[in-house]
């Protein structure tokens, strides 16, 4: 057996050194001023590092989370390498007879061979981004590759070396999106909003007319086979987003409890209705992100079946801009309000989305917003203020930047307002406000939570965003929290 594993040992030795000497000696044209820039861009995951903040910075929201993977993944396998994979199989580092004077790197590396830990670091933020953006990990996915095998090019590395690195890269990648879709399954837990009492159980759906947006994607129609199971009796209407409006009107007016199967601005308009039409709200979440339903504790079709059936359901709060989108009526949000950098951004990604796709659309709003926006002059609580950007959250966010992640209450009855004040470039106050950490260390950063916040002097054409959608403000806007204003089903706890 012994005699066995040598013979075993001596042949993978050979054919790695095999292969090292075909790579020495090939010669590929524009490689020798290029491989060798690109590994060194990698040194200390330095240009993983930026990748990542470039995407933050200037990506969308599932683009930062993406690059937040593939950090995880990098810091997950590098941890692995320098504790345990330099130390458990001291190998050498390849002899470089062969391999041409120009390609060689100026400070050979101290370390033992294996495994590779620029590949290790590359697979690991590829895959990591992969789990989360297939279409960012596609886009570097030829970089971790030419970085991997610029170790061998370099001759730093044994093939073997940069191919063990690799995998234990990929498996980083797939530990951190394990642990972060548990995460996910965890984090959708009922909050402490007031229960509402006398809302109808309905066992079989008769009396809910439930409202589906085809145009939010395959997630609005995933789920109608359970609800149709679920809830039998149950009127469903399946419509597009320009027929959202009058549908949602039709169906409160003869609906006991209204429904609505969609993405977070699907819900906002349904929240309008049924506000107006003083009727409770069954959410059946159906978009890419459900920020309110994973707030509220509804994970998909089946809880607010079960919550319906049942009849359970929660007093919320919502909070209410007047004028509203139309000039007159008041308008409603469920997650946040904001003027400023992000309105713009929103309104670019949707002008550019159908036709380029939204990562690319993304991205190019970033650039079009960083480069040509300009603060807003206006007048917050009477006191003239230049920004960047204004949020009001519907209730208390997590997090200290100016884009705060989730809530644990929808109940609280407050706003939560932030500014990033005018004056520079957007790019490094957006940064600066982002990465400050709490607020009382950051200069252009502010927070409070009130009950109500009137903004007056609004330029004309200023743009504000409600819940993903997007319109132009008036010159003057009063923003207030409206507590216990709607009742909404979610499954007793």
């Amino acid at each position: 057996m012994a005699d066995q594993e040598l013979t075993w040992q001596g042949a993978v030795a050979r054919w790695d050194r095999r292969l090292f000497d075909v790579v020495a000696r090939r010669h590929w044209p524009g490689a020798d001023r290029v491989l060798p820039r690109l590994g060194r861009a990698a040194n200390h995951g330095v240009l993983w590092g930026g990748a990542a903040l470039g995407l933050a910075a200037f990506g969308s929201a599932r683009a930062r989370k993406a690059a937040v993977r593939g950090a995880a993944s990098l810091a997950l396998a590098s941890a692995t390498i320098n504790t345990v994979g330099k130390w458990s199989v001291r190998r050498p580092r390849p002899l470089l007879d062969g391999v041409p004077a120009v390609r060689q790197l100026t400070t050979q590396p101290q370390t033992t061979s294996f495994p590779s830990g620029h590949a290790a670091s590359a697979f690991a933020f590829t895959a990591g981004l992969a789990m989360e953006s297939p279409g960012w990990g596609a886009v570097l996915a030829p970089v971790a590759a030419s970085v991997a095998f610029s170790r061998v090019y370099t001759g730093v590395h044994y093939p073997s070396d940069v191919l063990a690195g690799a995998a234990l890269g990929v498996a980083a990648g797939l530990v951190v999106d394990r642990l972060a879709r548990d995460a996910k399954e965890a984090r959708v837990v009922p909050g402490a909003e007031r229960p509402a009492a006398g809302v109808p159980a309905l066992p079989d759906g008769a009396g809910l007319t439930v409202v589906v947006n085809t145009a939010s994607g395959t997630a609005a129609t995933a789920g109608l086979d359970l609800l149709r199971t679920r809830l039998p009796e149950a009127e469903v209407i399946e419509c597009t987003g320009p027929e959202l409006p009058e549908a949602l009107e039709s169906a409160a007016s003869r609906a006991t409890v209204l429904g609505v199967c969609g993405g977070d601005g699907t819900v906002n308009a349904a929240a309008t209705a049924a506000l107006r039409a003083g009727l409770p709200l069954a959410v059946f979440p159906g978009g890419s992100l459900n920020h309110f339903a994973m707030d509220l504790g509804i994970s998909g079709t089946e809880d607010t079946c079960r919550a319906v059936a049942e009849g359970h359901a929660v007093h919320i709060g919502v909070g209410r801009f007047t004028p509203g989108p139309d000039g007159g009526r008041p308008g409603y949000f469920l997650n946040n309000f904001s003027i400023g950098a992000y309105p713009e951004l929103l309104r670019h990604r949707l002008h550019w989305a159908p036709r380029i796709g939204g990562g690319p659309a993304a991205l190019l709003a970033a650039w079009r917003v960083l480069n040509a926006q300009r603060p807003v002059r206006l007048r917050p609580a009477g006191r003239p203020r230049s920004v960047w950007l204004l949020f009001a959250g519907n209730g208390t966010y997590h997090g200290t930047g100016p884009t705060p992640r989730r809530r644990d209450n929808l109940g609280e009855g407050l706003l939560d307002v932030r500014l990033v004040h005018g004056g520079g470039r957007p790019g490094p106050r957006l940064l600066a406000a982002a990465l400050a950490g709490p607020l009382t260390r950051s200069p252009v950063h502010a927070a409070t939570r009130l009950r109500s916040l009137r903004i007056d002097e609004i330029p004309p054409g200023t743009p504000f965003a409600y819940d993903g959608e997007y319109a132009k403000a008036p010159s003057g806007l009063v923003l207030e929290s409206l507590p216990d204003a709607l009742t909404v089903y979610r499954p007793h706890p």
